[in-house]
């Protein structure tokens, strides 16, 4: 049988109740920084990444410094702008390419405004606005499957870069020159107006560092962007917008005192929970309007413990009561252990230490009168123990 400890172990205080306020409200806070830490670095990591796009100063594999470096190394100038003003004055300075990307924060006038100041006009993201807007009629078509396709056209840069493998597709318009033909899109579109050129490719699969080096990529670029001394790179941001916002917020949509309403519910909400929420105190004792003696109670355990048929049960508890009683006449204090005990009564009155053992832990009664056997040596060796502790006082 396992021995059995007299008392519980010992174990640490248990924390106080203002303790555990501290540790839940710094469990919470340290929470907050975490989430919030964890919320900084994704959207930080999305805006990088929103800037890497087709940008021309990002040696990432979403940007095009390669590009920007090609068309430099034939004679180029290649001016970045970030704003829409910037772009505007860099093209009113002569010859010029304008290389677009999708711009959402500007207006379609806006939109319309820069590729006017061109010569050329290049768009390398191109949607649907842009293309109905720059190339009347055409509209996206699909993606291509990703193998590469000859240019298939009379275009001279076009049949001078050679194949290339296109992704998105576009439908071309009225008097718009289609190169590069899968299924029922194209790959290239290009409208010439006198001088004047506006081209629509998907750059973001053909012009980015990661994939410049394949098949004629790089020579369609230069090919494209390369007919003027300078281009003027606009790279668009949400800062850089013509747009006003006409949408009414909530604010202006609800009477003045929904607001205050609201902050006060907060508080009343927050108020509420702080009270509601507090710790309730200390036990009080409470009058029961019936008394059962301590008796009673060890008969019913007892009629329970018969009922179960579990002797070893019963003997555990006969034990530990034994043990706790004989580590409170030899002195061992609360805490001592099972085995302790037992060795320091069988010191005590001389008798053998394993028989001592076996009473208080060893042998496992397996039948009612095992159990009556047990409890009868057991009010024996309390007896004896006493006896050899308080001689003056034992009247067994």
């Amino acid at each position: 049988m396992t021995a059995v400890s007299p008392v519980p172990a010992t174990t640490a205080p248990a924390p106080t109740p203002r303790r555990r306020r501290v540790a839940a409200w710094f469990a919470i806070g340290v929470a907050l920084l975490v989430v919030g830490g964890i919320g900084g670095a994704i959207t930080a990591a999305n805006q990088w990444a929103a800037r890497d796009a087709l940008d021309p100063d990002s040696a990432g594999p979403a940007g095009t410094r390669a590009l920007a470096e090609v068309l430099r190394a034939h004679g180029v100038d290649v001016e970045v702008t970030r704003s829409r003003a910037d772009a505007l004055a860099a093209l009113e300075r002569g010859s010029a390419t304008l290389v677009l990307p999708d711009s959402p924060a500007l207006s379609d006038d806006a939109v319309a405004q820069l590729a006017d100041a061109a010569d050329d006009v290049v768009l390398i993201e191109p949607r649907s606005r842009t293309l109905d807007l720059l190339l009347p009629g055409s509209s996206a078509a699909g993606f291509a499957p990703g193998d590469a396709v000859a240019p298939a056209c009379d275009l001279p840069e076009a049949a001078r870069s050679g194949a290339v493998a296109p992704g998105a597709l576009y439908a071309p318009g009225s008097g718009t020159t289609a190169c590069y033909p899968v299924d029922d899109g194209f790959g290239l579109l290009v409208q010439d107006d006198g001088d004047r050129r506006v081209s629509a490719v998907d750059g973001g699969v053909l012009f980015t560092n990661e994939h410049l080096a394949d098949d004629g990529n790089a020579a369609l670029a230069a090919n494209l962007m390369g007919r003027h001394p300078l281009v003027v790179w606009y790279v668009p941001s949400a800062a850089d917008t013509d747009l006003t916002d006409t949408d009414p917020s909530l604010g202006e949509l609800t009477p003045p005192w929904v607001s205050p309403v609201i902050v006060l519910l907060l508080v009343a909400g927050v108020a509420a929970g702080i009270w509601r929420g507090r710790r309730f105190g200390p036990l009080v004792a409470e009058r029961l309007p019936v008394t059962v003696r301590a008796s009673e109670t060890t008969e019913g355990r007892a009629r329970l413990y018969a009922r179960a048929h579990d002797p070893l049960h019963a003997a555990d508890r006969l034990r530990i009561g034994t043990l706790r009683r004989l580590a409170a006449l030899l002195g061992l204090g609360a805490h001592a252990a099972a085995g302790d005990v037992a060795d320091a009564a069988a010191g005590r009155i001389g008798w053998d230490r394993a028989a001592v053992r076996g009473i208080l832990l060893d042998d496992i009664p397996r039948s009612d009168a095992e159990l009556v056997a047990l409890s009868t040596r057991l009010r024996d060796l309390e007896e004896a123990v006493h006896a050899a502790v308080r001689p003056e006082r034992s009247t067994r």
